[in-house]
């Protein structure tokens, strides 16, 4: 009787040993002083920062949901890495805390070496854009258990912010300005409706060009979340930002008013000009209500602070100059009713 091995039941742990030592240094740019230990130990190790008084430890874990599905047509696995990341930092800036490192995990019936290299290369693209270090992770190969050619991705973020500085939304009050900063489109929420309008209702194809969009229908839609890290920590060490919101599954009006104290609300005013033609398309071919888009989608606001008003034109000059498209569109005001946070668009 022949023997049998791991990889004969389908196991190749020297193809991803392989493949992890070719990227070692893409993971090892990711580091940061504090981190203690390198690539291949049981745990990873890293110290707190010295600079923190009385540091609180925030932390968040997400995936990429079926925006995989859409990588996996397309063959295109060099951008889901990014949103593996920019889900989880952005949720843990929300509290002030800036994103100190990150760990992700990789599944797959077998790995295919060059999407493993990609998804991986990735995941520390985004790290960087963070600035937090890619400390640890893992790789399951787990035969029959996934479709061939398919993988799913998990990441966990961890950061510190001091505890005087925590923001919550607990000092927001009347007349303070809602800010939002733009999204690269998408993100990473919402897909099973997209996919569902776009591919089976009207049966398109991912490298289709659709009337409206400039670009394939692939390339719209995988464009990777936008990690707001670096422009929103540099807000925070010159102002005092009252509370924040990324806008992820539940769109504006869900998260938004998870920040807001009760007997204050908000009306959005949202420019249609400011709404990228990605999720026109998506309202036009399922013939979705404005108020299903907006509980569904970021429609282009991918990042909320709100601030005092006085601090509004300082605060939108340096997000300027840090890159972002910022503006108003919003201020906080006292309500009766239940319905904290409403949606308008204008033309």
């Amino acid at each position: 009787m022949a023997v049998t091995t791991y990889k004969d039941a389908g196991v190749d742990i020297k193809k991803a040993d392989d493949v992890l030592n070719r990227i070692k240094h893409k993971i090892t740019s990711t580091f940061n002083p504090h981190v203690l230990t390198s690539i291949g130990g049981f745990g990873a190790l890293s110290e707190v920062p010295k600079q923190y008084k009385d540091p609180i430890l925030v932390s968040s874990t997400d995936g990429v949901g079926t925006k995989l599905k859409i990588a996996f047509n397309a063959n295109k696995h060099d951008t889901v890495g990014i949103d593996l990341v920019g889900m989880s930092v952005n949720d843990i800036l929300t509290s002030g805390a800036k994103p100190f490192f990150f760990l992700d995990y990789f599944a797959t019936g077998h790995i295919e070496e060059q999407v493993y290299e990609s998804v991986i290369t990735g995941i520390c693209e985004g790290c960087r854009m963070a600035e937090c270090a890619l400390i640890g992770g893992e790789t399951a190969e787990m035969p029959s258990f996934y479709r061939e050619g398919e993988y799913d991705l998990a990441g966990f973020a961890m950061g510190f912010v001091e505890r005087d500085k925590i923001v919550n939304g607990s000092t927001i009050q009347e007349g303070d300005i809602v800010i939002g900063l733009a999204s690269n489109g998408l993100h990473s929420n919402g897909f099973s409706l997209v996919r569902k309008v776009l591919f089976e209702v009207h049966n398109l194809k991912v490298y289709d060009r659709v009337e409206g969009l400039s670009e394939p229908l692939f390339e719209a839609l995988l464009r990777p979340t936008r990690i707001y890290v670096k422009p929103v920590v540099r807000i925070l060490d010159r102002f005092v930002v009252k509370g924040m919101a990324h806008i992820t599954g539940g769109g504006l009006p869900g998260n938004i008013s998870r920040i807001i104290p009760e007997g204050f609300g908000v009306s959005l005013n949202v420019s249609l000009n400011r709404v990228p033609e990605i999720f026109k398309l998506i309202q036009k071919f399922g013939n979705i209500t404005r108020d299903e888009m907006c509980s569904t989608f970021n429609m282009g606001i991918g990042y909320v602070l709100v601030v005092n008003a006085r601090d509004e034109q300082a605060i939108l000059s340096q997000l300027e100059q840090s890159g972002e498209v910022a503006f108003r569109f919003g201020i906080i005001e006292r309500v009766s009713g239940r319905e904290t946070v409403q949606v308008v668009f204008n033309p």
